[in-house]
Parts: C-alpha cells; sequence; structure tokens
C-alpha cells in the first residue's frame, strides 16, 4: 500500500510539474507576442524562447511503434499478448527515459541506465521473435540512447548499438540490416547532436540572464556606496559648519555668515554630486578633497596639516584617493574627538600612499567586523583592493586613528577600465 501511494504520489508530482512548464511556455509565449510587435516597429527580431524542454518533444516519434500494433489488430503477431505486454513495457520505458534524460542529475542516475538497459533486452527480444516492423524499436532505442547518453562515450555506444541492430535485423529478414543499422545509428547521434545544442543554447540563455541580474546588482551597490559617501561626508559639513554659525553668532556675525554662506555651497555642490552619482560620471579631485577637509576640519575645531609631494596623479588614483579623504575626514569629525588631523599624500615612481592621521581616542567608527572600521572604508578597500592597492585602517602607534591607502603609480592607466568616475562597487 505504501508503495502504491508513493507511485500515484510521484505521478501527481510530475503531472503538477508539467502543467508548470506548459504555463510556463504560455506566458514566455505571450511576453514573446508583445515584444514582436514593439520589436517589428523598431525594426529588430526578438528571440522566440520555443517550447519548454522536456520529453514531450520525444514522445511523437513513438509513432515509429505504429506499424507494430497494426500487427497485434490484424493478427500477424503469434502469442498477441505477450507483444502487447511487450509493447507497452517498451513504451513505459520509453516514455520514462525521456522525460528523465532533460535532466542532468537524473539521467546520469542508476536507475535511467537501468531502464536503457531493460529496453535493450526487451528490444532484441521482440525483435529476434517477430521481426518485421517490430525491428523499428531499434531506431527507437537508438533516440532514447542518444538523449540519455552524452558525452565521450556516446560515439562507442551509438555504433555498438547501430551494428548490433543490424546483425539482429540481418539474421532476421535479411536485406533489412543495413537500413535498420542506418536508421538505429542517425537517430542516437542526431538526437544527442540538438538535444546537447539545445541544452548549450538554455544554458547560454540563463547565463545572460545571470550576467544581467548580477550588472543590476552591481549598479545598485555602486550606486549606494557613492550615495554613502557623498551623503555621509556633505551632511557631517553642514551639521559641522552649522555648529560654527551658532557659536559664532552672537559675538562675530560676519564669521558666522561666512559659515553660513559655506553651507549653501556645501548644499549646492551636493545636489551637483547627487546628480553625476545618478548617473555615474562623477568625477573626483584630490586636490578639492584637500581643500575641503581642510574647510571641514578648521569649522569642526580640528587643526588641518596637509602635505603633498611627489609627480601629479593620474585621474582615477586622484578620483580613488580623494573618496579616501572624504571618509576619512569625516570619521574624524563625527567619531574621534581629535584636535588635530594630519592629511600628507606622497608619490613616488612606484606607488603613491595617502595618510589620515588624527590624535584622537583612537576608537574605529565601528566595531571592525571585516577588519576595517565603517561601511564606507569598507566599501573603499573593496575598491582600492580591486585597483591594485590596499586601504587599512587602525589606532595609530601613538594614539589616534590612521587611514593608508596605497596604489601603484605604473598602472594608473589601467586601475579601473570603466570610466574614471566615481569609484564603482566590485
Amino acid at each position: 500500500m505504501s508503495g502504491g501511494m508513493t507511485w500515484w504520489h510521484g505521478v501527481r508530482c510530475q503531472m503538477a510539474a508539467w502543467r508548470s512548464l506548459r504555463a510556463q511556455w504560455r506566458a514566455d509565449q505571450r511576453e514573446f507576442r508583445k515584444e514582436l510587435k514593439t520589436a517589428r516597429k523598431e525594426g529588430r527580431e526578438p528571440e522566440n524562447p520555443g517550447p519548454p524542454a522536456n520529453g514531450f518533444a520525444l514522445i511523437p516519434w513513438l509513432l515509429m511503434g505504429l506499424g507494430a500494433l497494426s500487427n497485434l489488430f490484424q493478427g500477424k503477431t503469434p502469442n498477441p499478448w505477450i507483444g502487447g505486454l511487450g509493447l507497452f513495457t517498451f513504451n513505459s520505458l520509453y516514455i520514462y527515459v525521456a522525460f528523465r534524460s532533460f535532466d542532468k542529475v537524473k539521467r546520469r542516475e542508476t536507475s535511467t541506465r537501468v531502464a536503457l538497459l531493460l529496453m535493450f533486452l526487451l528490444t532484441t527480444a521482440l525483435a529476434v521473435g517477430y521481426g518485421g516492423n517490430w525491428l523499428m524499436f531499434f531506431p527507437l532505442l537508438g533516440l532514447a540512447t542518444g538523449a540519455t547518453v552524452r558525452g565521450q562515450w556516446l560515439g562507442r555506444a551509438g555504433l555498438s548499438l547501430a551494428v548490433f541492430a543490424g546483425v539482429v535485423s540481418a539474421l532476421r529478414e535479411g536485406s533489412d540490416g543495413v537500413t535498420i543499422a542506418y536508421g538505429t545509428f542517425l537517430s542516437t547521434m542526431v538526437t544527442a547532436a540538438i538535444l546537447s545544442l539545445s541544452e548549450a543554447v538554455r544554458e547560454l540563455r540563463a547565463a545572460r540572464e545571470e550576467l544581467a541580474h548580477q550588472a543590476v546588482e552591481k549598479e545598485r551597490l555602486r550606486f549606494s556606496r557613492d550615495l554613502h559617501d557623498l551623503l555621509g561626508h556633505t551632511m557631517s559639513v553642514i551639521v559641522v559648519k552649522s555648529e560654527a554659525a551658532r557659536r559664532l553668532a552672537p559675538r562675530d556675525l560676519d564669521a558666522a555668515l561666512g559659515q553660513i554662506t559655506d553651507i549653501e555651497a556645501v548644499g549646492r555642490q551636493a545636489l551637483t554630486e547627487i546628480r553625476e552619482a545618478v548617473t555615474g560620471y562623477r568625477e573626483g579631485s584630490l586636490g578639492t578633497e584637500l581643500d575641503r577637509a581642510r574647510s571641514v576640519l578648521t569649522a569642526a575645531g580640528v587643526e588641518p596639516v596637509v602635505t603633498r609631494s611627489g609627480a601629479p596623479l593620474a585621474p582615477q588614483s586622484e578620483a580613488l584617493l580623494g573618496w579616501v579623504v572624504r571618509e576619512a575626514v569625516t570619521n574624524v569629525v563625527r567619531h574621534s574627538g581629535a584636535t588635530r588631523c594630519e592629511i600628507g599624500v606622497a608619490a613616488s615612481a612606484e606607488h603613491v600612499r595617502l595618510t589620515v592621521s588624527d590624535n584622537g581616542d583612537g576608537e574605529p567608527p565601528v566595531p571592525p567586523a571585516t577588519g576595517v572600521g565603517g561601511t564606507g572604508l569598507k566599501g573603499l578597500t573593496e575598491r582600492l583592493a580591486a585597483a591594485g592597492g590596499s586601504l587599512t585602517a587602525s589606532p595609530g602607534p601613538r594614539g589616534g586613528f590612521t587611514v593608508t591607502a596605497e596604489l601603484p603609480v605604473e598602472t594608473d592607466g589601467l586601475l579601473d577600465p570603466e570610466p574614471a568616475t566615481a569609484p564603482r562597487a566590485r
């Protein structure tokens, strides 16, 4: 009873899977027809998704057994009950193998190979016992073999089966041996070639969809990181300058108005940068970021010490190091409690090093779950690593906190294959 219930449950699951595939195919066809109308107006041809890949594609070939079925009904087959049982068993095994052959895992399972072996033994018995139209089961067996056996064993299996079918047919019917052998070999190889090509096309289509999905995720991650770096720094500047203006207003109105003017300028610049970040065409400038760093540190009551030496840098290096300065200075203002911040840029013939250190309490912005500080520094670590550089952030040897970024100079022209804009998520 339990075995019967399990068998019936398997049949119901298979039928549900078939209905799901059919519904998906119909949905794909409806979408294709809609896209076809739009594409024709634009002068292009969309890709037809085609029918679903399953065993139904191989079922019509069972019509090759109609001759044997006709012999049964016409009484031309001795022991018709045995012939009918053999025909039913062969068709059942064929359907079983056909549907499992479209699944890589199932067609390699032992049960599939055993079913194919039973088909071989049954086909041989029917061919030897009845001959005539019953020999057509050899090409059907070849079709099932081609659908199931792929790879290096296909040629040997197809040739061996064809030779065996030809010998049996020749011994049973004489002149039909060559025809049966040729039909068996052709059905084996052509079926395997078509199904392998169809499988490769499906895998390529799935890979293309996955690449498109990854591209969307990559752009989403780039945009979120850019907004984090842009807005985090900008809002810190606005808060610091607002506090400075509030402190200065009672005793030095002109200085307070100067801070308010800076707030307005920072806000306008932030709007521009956000628009550029949305389109992905924001260009970074290390010199601009250093000037901004001086301004925001001074407004926050932190003494800035900025030094720069060495040759001019490539645009890619300028962009990446500019983002490091922006993030590091933002963390100094927000978290360090420092009174002094030193920013140094030193470029040699082989690499450029940026160091941002403060004399604060030496604590990172957040607990270093990945060995580097906050989300911004973690993202910059990945970006610099993709460009062949590195980023470290840790308490300094004399207290405070130090962020160090290094980039190679000799490969600056190849740091980022994308446009030299806001550093992209990797």
